[in-house]
């Protein structure tokens, strides 16, 4: 994920940081600082971090249950609203979803039991959360009843929470799983509105960035579940860019500023001389060289390009997408027997193969 970085590697997955998740810490800090002064600003951070312990915890047990049915999390990222695990793909067996959703809320649920039998049953009211009252005992109580919290709102049968995917599996034995995800969708839109409407009557922003959250993370599963029902109908050759203007590694990023504007690529193959993918230079490396006349004057060769992966023209398009996914690539070559690029596909070009043939998916 962009504006990330990596932190730790623990049982196989990247453990990274978005750099907004720092604003929460400042946030929370500043709430506690405006209460009590310094040592409550630190008390609050505290909270916060060994929150988010909790949130890794509960982002690892997603992981570790998919890793029971061979599909890899390369990597979980830490944000200002919670943990987002990046499964390789998510299982399509009833079953085996149900496992790896519930696995989250479980680890929640145990951190929960364990801390209670500690303090003995002794929970801090809801209202306590933000300006905790000092003490081992307050502090444990208040994590265990977030913990509960945390439990609770992610088996709320929405995407994208935990509780949606346990909706999905079961609405997909009877209606299929691009009907059952739409359902799920919609559900997860309609607690982003009622969040949302909240957060504007309460003045309480981090509520409404998380209704914002909910509300394009639902839309974005609906739509990515449509495509993949889709690929399975395709093969590459059927969604691949054919009209292309390629650059070659002697071409500069200046030429490539100019193919910019002649063309309506947003991004543009490199190609060596013997037909081999060398790479993808995006539009945003072709700006960044603007206003800098030396840069411009830079060959591709020396240019640090996006990975172009490259598959052969009968590869099932929902390998295509599960290649994009697994190495974040924006883009992949279409190949003959040789390496050489015949055309490349890319995300937009997917999401238009998928409007024009939606219908199709039902």
């Amino acid at each position: 994920m962009a504006w990330s970085f990596p932190i730790a590697r623990l049982f196989g997955s990247e453990l990274r940081v978005h750099v907004t998740f720092f604003l929460i810490l400042i946030w929370i800090g500043f709430i506690g600082y405006g209460q009590g002064g310094t040592p409550a600003a630190i008390l609050n951070v505290i909270f916060i971090l060994a929150l988010f312990a909790c949130v890794v915890a509960h982002e690892y047990g997603h992981a570790l249950m998919a890793r029971r049915y061979g599909i890899r999390t390369p990597d979980i990222t830490l944000l200002p609203i919670g943990g987002l695990a990046r499964l390789e793909r998510m299982p399509e067996k009833p079953s085996q979803e149900i496992a790896v959703a519930l696995a989250g809320p479980a680890v929640n649920i145990v951190i929960w039991a364990v801390l209670m039998v500690l303090l003995g049953g002794r929970l801090a009211p809801m209202e306590q959360m933000i300006t905790p009252d000092g003490g081992l005992p307050g502090f444990l109580s208040r994590l265990a009843t977030v913990n509960l919290f945390l439990a609770v709102f992610n088996m709320l049968p929405a995407f994208p929470m935990d509780g949606g995917r346990v909706l999905r599996a079961g609405l997909a034995a009877r209606m299929g799983r691009v009907r059952a995800t739409e359902i799920a969708a919609m559900a997860g839109r309609a607690l982003a509105f009622g969040m949302g409407f909240l957060g504007l009557m309460s003045g309480n922003p981090f509520l409404i960035l998380i209704a914002v959250f909910i509300f394009f993370a639902a839309g974005a599963e609906a739509q990515d579940v449509s495509m993949r029902a889709l690929s399975r109908r395709f093969a590459a050759r059927d969604a691949m860019i054919t009209a292309y203007e390629p650059l070659g590694p002697q071409d500069t990023l200046q030429s490539a500023g100019q193919a910019l504007i002649r063309t309506t690529q947003h991004e543009f193959p490199v190609i060596a001389p013997d037909g081999r993918a060398l790479g993808l230079l995006t539009r945003q490396s072709i700006l960044s060289a603007v206003g800098d006349p030396a840069r411009q004057m830079t060959r591709l060769d020396a240019v640090e390009l996006a990975p172009l992966p490259c598959l052969g023209l009968t590869t099932p398009l929902v390998e295509v997408l599960d290649l994009m996914h697994q190495q974040s690539a924006a883009a992949v070559a279409v190949c003959d027997k040789n390496d050489r690029v015949l055309g490349y596909i890319t995300r937009e070009n997917l999401g238009e193969l998928m409007i024009l043939h939606s219908r199709d998916t039902r």
